[in-house]
């Protein structure tokens, strides 16, 4: 082992020796330098240039998870619509409540949208017109006409606004919509709640001129706005009242609670008012929350209601659209058979399948004090109830009234069920309101796979389950 030298040594004690004014516990000097730490203040700041590209970095990574998250959420597929945003609004929101927000969001572009093209195979045709997907939004999610095209943004083929009646009016008092959580469906009753046509058609006015005008270096490079009249004879041949390519806009005709029961001037001022600005017109005799309505339904009421409204859409309404009548799935087998023959004989284009029910399945799972309210049950408990009468209809018909099957529909089975019934297009609304908007993506996407695997398309299953 090698030696330390001496000189070294008594170095290395020399410079940690301790101030003479240092003193250890027994009054010695101590031999222990104390070295200060000249850098024991806070570290001095970077330099401007650096500080500025920090906090740059900072605000553009900030920025781009915003405008990510914004693109993520843009899309109706996004998962956070079904996992995060529907449960906030049940939890927080009543059911009126939070179909009102959802209107306003509509309204002011607040939702998201879809972002593919739909399948081929989903393709239909009714009535004339080619349809690039056969789900549609039923009526009474927009009464009033407030959020059409946000609606037509989620993917749906066709939707239908209303009912609207011819004056406004509030419709029954609140509480009147009520979520049965655990069965997935609603009871309400409205009761025919409308703004009235006078504003509704302001609506429509105002969304044909401002389409008219986005688009007039098409139509008429030199046209201002003021020569742009907000009427639908102004829009192309080829150019749909829903202002979208292969899609329909419908508009559902209701009657006012104090008009007189066996008059049906309100439906025939519907027709002519409004049915310039539908491709398709619908008149909803079926309501259970308006009294006396479905007394409509009968025979000789409603053959005079149906030669009534189609010759006010003869005599009015030169692109003459189809005209269908909405009925009720609680039917029993000779009133469907007479609004069958009705139908066929005063050349009605087609029937929607169907409103709400008054009854109450005995499998309901919700609480009591919620099933027991009054009003329509729609969703998955109406299913069955629904997709029997579509069956039943379709042969009564032989197939040649078009159908427009609605109750229950929240899954690819239920939609291919209801076509192979018989119905042409079908429509949903209450699953909606739990699953969210992606859920119609999800309905076209999963129809379409099982089309493709069986070598089929909609048009050619539609009445199938007749041909066995």
């Amino acid at each position: 082992m090698s030696r330390v030298s001496p000189t070294l040594a008594s170095r290395v004690v020399r410079s940690f020796r301790a101030p003479s004014n240092c003193k250890t516990s027994n009054g010695t000097t101590s031999s222990l330098r104390i070295v200060r730490n000249t850098h024991s203040g806070p570290p001095p700041p970077p330099p401007p240039a650096f500080e500025g590209l920090r906090n740059g970095l900072a605000i553009t990574a900030s920025v781009g998870a915003i405008a990510l998250f914004a693109l993520y959420a843009s899309d109706t597929r996004a998962g956070i619509h079904r996992l995060v945003t529907m449960p906030l609004m049940r939890t927080f929101l009543d059911a009126e409540e939070a179909h009102k927000f959802a209107i306003w969001c509509g309204k002011n572009g607040l939702v998201p949208e879809e972002h593919v093209q739909d399948d081929a195979v989903l393709q239909t045709e009714v009535w004339g017109k080619k349809v690039t997907n056969p789900v549609g939004l039923a009526a009474g999610f927009d009464k009033n006409a407030e959020a059409i095209d946000s609606l037509l943004g989620f993917g749906f083929g066709l939707v239908e606004i209303g009912s609207v009646t011819p004056q406004p009016q509030p419709g029954n008092p609140k509480p009147r919509m009520f979520r049965l959580t655990e069965d997935k469906a609603v009871i309400n009753r409205y009761g025919f709640n409308s703004d009235g046509h006078a504003t509704v058609e302001q609506r429509l006015k105002s969304r044909i001129r401002k389409w008219l005008y986005r688009n007039r270096n098409m139509l008429n490079p030199a046209a201002g706005a003021a020569d742009l009249l907000p009427h639908p004879t102004q829009l192309p041949a080829d150019v749909p009242n829903a202002l979208k390519d292969g899609r329909l806009l419908g508009v559902n005709l209701g009657k006012n609670k104090t008009s007189a029961a066996d008059s049906n001037e309100d439906y025939v001022n519907g027709v002519t008012r409004l049915g310039p600005y539908a491709d398709y017109l619908v008149v909803n005799i079926s309501s259970p929350n308006t009294p006396g309505l479905r007394a409509l339904q009968r025979r000789e009421p409603i053959q005079k209601l149906l030669e009534e409204v189609k010759h006010a859409r003869d005599e009015n309404l030169p692109h003459h659209p189809p005209l269908l009548v909405k009925i009720a799935p609680d039917l029993g087998d000779k009133e469907l058979e007479d609004i069958a023959a009705v139908v066929q004989a005063a050349g009605i284009d087609g029937v929607i399948i169907s409103n709400t029910t008054i009854s109450r399945p005995v499998t309901l799972m919700s609480d009591r004090k919620v099933t027991t309210e009054t009003g329509g049950l729609s969703g998955p408990p109406l299913h069955e109830l629904s997709l029997s009468a579509v069956r039943k209809f379709y042969r009564l018909t032989n197939g040649k009234v078009p159908i427009v099957g609605c109750g229950g529909i929240h899954s690819a089975d239920q939609a291919i069920a209801f076509a192979k019934a018989g119905a042409s297009l079908v429509q949903l609304y209450s699953a909606m309101s739990y699953d969210g908007p992606g859920l119609i993506d999800e309905i076209k996407l999963d129809v379409a796979r099982r089309l493709k695997t069986e070598g089929k398309t909609w048009m050619g299953i539609v009445g199938s389950d007749h041909d066995k």
